[in-house]
């Protein structure tokens, strides 16, 4: 007799067709489903493989879209960056791929659901946790990583912080010594804090759709070598890991939107929003996704992107973004009043005054100082 229908997020790989078959001798109906996020993956092959195990169905999603437009474009407007570094590929993906294998359970009917994350890890905290607020009543009874964000490495040789990645470890750049001699020249169009087309200066090639977009600037970046990172980072169980991440199209993103950003907004909102941006990070990193707090959050976010607007050009070349211009119709620069050969509305007498304000507390602090020094 059937203990229930189980929806098994299914990658093709060890782990989790080692499951499937431990499910099915735990006398469950598995469900797999796979998620198409970008990854370079033989679908067809994976699907037969399933049906080869046992699963009762097979759910091939292509997420791409809902994706980038969804999860990948919040992320670029918050800055988002965990620990100064991680672009958060993996961690982005997760709620976007447990959001779908909850809607299926809830379509089939299924009581459980379940993954090939480890224990000593953080995808199974972002997993579950976006299980459990999206289908309370579902019991979840117990790694992948490549998606169109990016490309991870873990464990193996890797695991000794001080090996060297292979050589040959990296799938989505090229070695930056090797890449093309000449740059890549693109102009990115924000509206919003979101990129809404990229055209490259010399060939003429636009491309106007998020999907369409992303995969673009992946594929100018993987070519420059641009998004590689090596990083020992805190999980949220407590333990450091060493990873290695591939994020290409991300990183061009990241350096294009913090310069629209900056040029765009007041000093002091965006003060705030980088506080936003890091607490957003490390929700996402986390597992909170679709938590109270990380909603509030992105409305936050998405409110200080309302006059992000403008175009941005750049360079792509040997491992490197470098940003050449920007221009905005709601530019808060004003080339009058910063010039040096024009007055303008300001007065550098003005400039007087505001020094003396500032510098009251300064002497205040030399003369406690001074006085402490003289009881000593």
């Amino acid at each position: 007799m059937s203990k229930g229908s189980v929806v098994l997020a299914y990658s093709g790989g060890l782990d989790t067709s080692c499951i499937l078959l431990w499910l099915k001798e735990q006398g469950y109906e598995v469900i797999a489903y796979l998620a198409n996020i970008g990854q370079d993956e033989d679908f067809d092959a994976a699907r037969k493989k399933a049906e080869t195990l046992g699963a009762k169905k097979v759910f091939i999603e292509d997420l791409r879209s809902e994706f980038v437009q969804e999860f990948i474009w919040p992320a670029v407007q918050a800055n988002a960056v965990y620990e100064d570094r991680y672009l958060l590929g993996t961690s982005i993906a997760r709620p976007c791929i447990a959001r779908r294998q909850v809607q299926i359970a809830q379509r089939e009917g299924a009581q459980y659901v379940s993954h090939g994350a480890t224990g000593k890890g953080n995808d199974q905290v972002r997993f579950e946790l976006t299980c459990y607020a999206l289908y309370p009543q579902v019991q979840a009874p117990w790694s992948m990583d490549a998606n169109l964000m990016h490309i991870s490495y873990e464990s193996g040789v890797l695991e000794n912080p001080k090996n060297h990645a292979p050589p040959d470890l990296y799938q989505m750049t090229k070695n930056p010594e090797d890449s093309p001699s000449e740059p890549d020249l693109l102009e990115i169009h924000f509206t919003r804090g979101v990129p809404v087309k990229v055209t490259h200066v010399k060939e003429g090639t636009c491309k106007e759709t998020p999907l369409e977009i992303f995969c673009y600037l992946n594929e100018i970046g993987g070519k420059h070598g641009v998004g590689r990172i090596d990083i020992v980072e805190n999980r949220f169980i407590g333990m450091k890991s060493r990873g290695i991440y591939e994020t290409p199209g991300g990183t061009i993103l990241l350096h294009a939107h913090l310069d629209i950003e900056t040029f765009t907004m007041d000093r002091e909102v965006r003060k705030i929003k980088q506080s936003l941006g890091i607490k957003f990070s490390e929700l996402i990193y986390n597992g909170f996704w679709y938590s109270p707090e990380c909603e509030f959050v992105r409305h936050c976010i998405d409110k200080s992107q309302e006059n992000v607007e403008g175009r941005v050009q750049l360079s792509v070349f040997k491992g490197q973004v470098y940003i050449l211009g920007r221009e905005s119709p709601k530019s808060l620069y004003n080339e009058e009043l910063v010039s040096m050969d024009v007055q303008g509305d300001y007065d550098p007498c003005d400039a007087s005054g505001f020094i003396r304000i500032n510098a009251v507390r300064l002497r205040e602090h030399n003369r406690l100082q001074g006085a402490a020094q003289k009881k000593l």
